[in-house]
């Protein structure tokens, strides 16, 4: 399909953001945007002065109207994809030159330089989502690139997980090669567990908490652990393995406590030796509280509390609430790992939350903070890709 090409001037500060590398372009920052511009158009991007500074795909209704990917005088077509793809993937299979893990991010959009396309692979399955009604007018092509790829490394199909507006969430549909399963077992650091892939979050699971899971591992030894939105239980089991003595699972979606025995299974684990309640976080914590029970390791790793900018001052105080909260049912010399993954809060305004004021208490320090692993890439002079937050108080 032949797409439309047309020139789009951004003001000088953008200009300069783009040429450092962030690949995103908002509306304000563009001083013309033709009126018939489809999402999936190919920009030329030029300075005020008529510069050239890269080329775009555009996505005209939406607050980010042009994703950058290249810089110079190179165009976007087949060819880029596929050689976007193939980097991507080589640099997955030196990070996972075994198959001790059979899950993971096999391209992560703008890090990777692919904006607005995420791909993550479970075994011999990979599921592709798109962010925005540009990705999606581009859906096709890109996946025509994508899947010879795939073939090369193993993955017999490809699926798309994704709704008609581009947004995350909606049907599991088959693109390439097989039907996906609606259910895979896959393994990370050797340990087996389940992925639902065809009604679990994002594409099925949450990939980028692999190595805090592993690192709440090696913390869990001998602890009573609560692990709050616990969602397919993920952290539940890496406690479970680390040697805790019993791991309480709180999440409202009764089906992903199902997911999370299946898993506790798998790994050789018997699920009845801990427990699973369907409850709301901020109620099971006020109930405890009450009780008197208390734990010596608390996960808190809510969904996101500030999807958009507007809400940030509002998932602020509702992470406070909750960090304090958590923190009154921790045992004295106890160990608090609490999480955040919403680009809208940065490193410094989630550890506001988790400040002696924000606690009430003076009790706990930072011993450690992480975020995302090496396949979820991303781009210096993109902050907006430091999205994941995962600090360790004792």
């Amino acid at each position: 399909m032949k797409r439309a090409s047309f020139d789009i001037v951004l003001r000088r500060g953008a200009a300069d953001s783009v040429r450092r590398g962030h690949p995103w372009i908002f509306r304000e920052a563009v001083r013309n945007m033709p009126a018939n511009a489809a999402p999936g158009d190919q920009a030329v991007v030029r300075s005020e002065e008529g510069a050239l500074i890269g080329h775009a795909i555009v996505d005209p209704k939406s607050p980010i109207v042009a994703r950058v990917w290249t810089l110079g005088s190179r165009e976007i077509d087949h060819a880029l994809f596929s050689e976007r793809i193939a980097v991507a993937t080589a640099l997955r299979a030196k990070l996972f030159s075994t198959d001790a893990t059979t899950a993971y991010r096999l391209l992560n959009g703008e890090g990777d330089r692919a904006p607005g396309f995420v791909v993550d692979r479970y075994a011999h399955v990979a599921v592709l989502r798109v962010d925005g009604e540009a990705a999606l007018a581009r859906r096709d092509e890109f996946a025509a690139s994508l899947w010879p790829v795939l073939q090369n490394i193993g993955v017999m199909s490809l699926a798309f997980r994704g709704r008609s507006d581009g947004k995350s969430g909606g049907e599991l549909e088959a693109l390439f090669g097989d039907k996906p399963p609606a259910t895979i077992e896959v393994r990370e650091h050797g340990v087996p567990f389940r992925v639902d892939l065809e009604k679990g979050q994002k594409t099925g699971a949450f990939l980028d908490q692999r190595e805090n899971r592993r690192r709440v591992r090696a913390l869990s030894k001998g602890e009573r652990v609560l692990n709050l939105f616990s969602y397919a239980g993920g952290f539940s089991m890496s406690a479970a393995l680390g040697g805790a003595t019993h791991v309480t699972s709180v999440d409202v979606a009764a089906a992903a406590h199902a997911t999370a025995q299946a898993s506790f299974k798998l790994a050789g684990l018997d699920p009845s030796a801990h427990s699973f309640a369907a409850a709301d976080a901020f109620a099971f914590l006020t109930k405890a509280k009450a009780r008197g029970e208390k734990w010596g390791l608390i996960i808190s790793d809510p969904p996101s509390f500030a999807p958009n900018e507007k809400s940030r001052e509002r998932a602020l105080s509702a992470y406070r609430s909750l960090h304090r909260a958590c923190v009154a049912v921790l045992e004295p010399g106890g160990i608090f790992c609490a999480s955040s993954c919403s680009s809208h809060v940065n490193a410094e305004d989630f550890l506001s939350t988790l400040d002696d004021e924000a606690l009430q208490s003076s009790s706990l320090r930072l011993t450690e903070m992480h975020g995302q692993p090496a396949d979820h890439p991303t781009l210096p002079n993109w902050p907006e890709g430091r999205y994941l937050k995962f600090a360790v108080l004792r």
